[in-house]
């Protein structure tokens, strides 16, 4: 999922045939396709445990579908739209809920996250960013999700229950993400342009108040000509999680100073293009 959708931040066609043979496996995953070989690298552990595969499985609907948004070819196609409304249904149903509340358990002596609770994921949140047409179906939702990206996500450390293992929480998100302070600033610069690039194009930036102070934060530590030239700025911007792999950097490897500075330039440009700002590239 991650070098496909890299792939496509760099630009490469979605309608190529590379895209095309890996849209043939992606579609298997959003149909529910029971086959063992499509759990890959879980096939052999979920054997022994049914609920880590179920867990995967939810997974992997989940990238494929923000794998085959992300595409912008297959909007229209009913088997990513089925797909986008179920994951939103799920999704409505755990924020309308009190596990949105107190989503925690204790298990195995750690506490994990409820099992029953489904809620957003980043995968979910980027398909749903990538579908403009279900974002106006699901108005209602949309407008929850900016309330709920308004509160600070849980501090308390905790695990996933997947069958019988734990696993470390990767995609699962209880709240705002951003961990911003009060000046908007940000340990992980890549995750906080990815998280803000899918919050302009859901048209929540404005909603959630830590998104809007960490990008006037960004976009004031531009100069005159809109180049993102933070104060003693020696090495690029370094990602803390690998949510972020296929998004930052888009640059390739090099000595030049500017090259610290061209990825934050050219996302805080997009993210002012989506949200109707006006930009100048000369």
């Amino acid at each position: 999922m991650t070098r496909y959708r890299h792939l496509l931040e760099l630009g490469w066609p979605p309608d190529e045939r590379p895209f095309r043979l890996a849209d043939r496996f992606l579609f298997r995953l959003l149909s529910r396709d029971e086959d063992p070989a499509l759990l890959v690298e879980f096939q052999r552990p979920a054997k022994a445990d049914p609920g880590l595969g179920l867990w995967a499985r939810s997974m992997g609907r989940q990238a494929a579908s923000a794998a085959l948004a992300r595409a912008g070819v297959h909007s229209e196609d009913p088997r990513l739209r089925g797909a986008a409304h179920r994951i939103a249904s799920d999704i409505s149903q755990y924020l309308r809920s009190e596990l949105a509340l107190k989503p925690f358990k204790k298990a195995h002596g750690k506490t994990v996250l409820e099992p029953t609770a489904l809620p957003p994921t980043t995968f979910a949140i980027e398909m749903l960013a990538f579908l403009p047409a279900v974002q106006r179906e699901r108005a209602g939702f949309i407008e929850r999700l900016g309330h709920f990206f308004s509160t600070p996500a849980p501090r308390r450390a905790f695990s996933i229950l997947a069958g019988k293992k734990l696993l470390k929480p990767m995609f699962e998100l209880l709240g705002d993400p951003l961990r911003s302070d009060a000046q908007g600033h940000v340990r992980d610069v890549p995750f906080a342009l990815y998280w803000l690039e899918l919050l302009a194009r859901l048209g929540l930036v404005r909603q959630v108040p830590s998104a809007s102070r960490v990008l006037a934060r960004l976009y004031n530590e531009c100069d005159d000509q809109g180049i993102w030239s933070p104060k003693n700025l020696r090495t690029p911007p370094k990602a803390t999680t690998p949510l972020t792999a296929h998004y930052f950097p888009l640059e390739g490897p090099g000595k030049s100073p500017a090259q610290r500075q061209t990825d934050v330039t050219f996302r805080l440009a997009l993210i002012g293009r989506i949200m109707g700002l006006p930009i100048d590239v000369t």
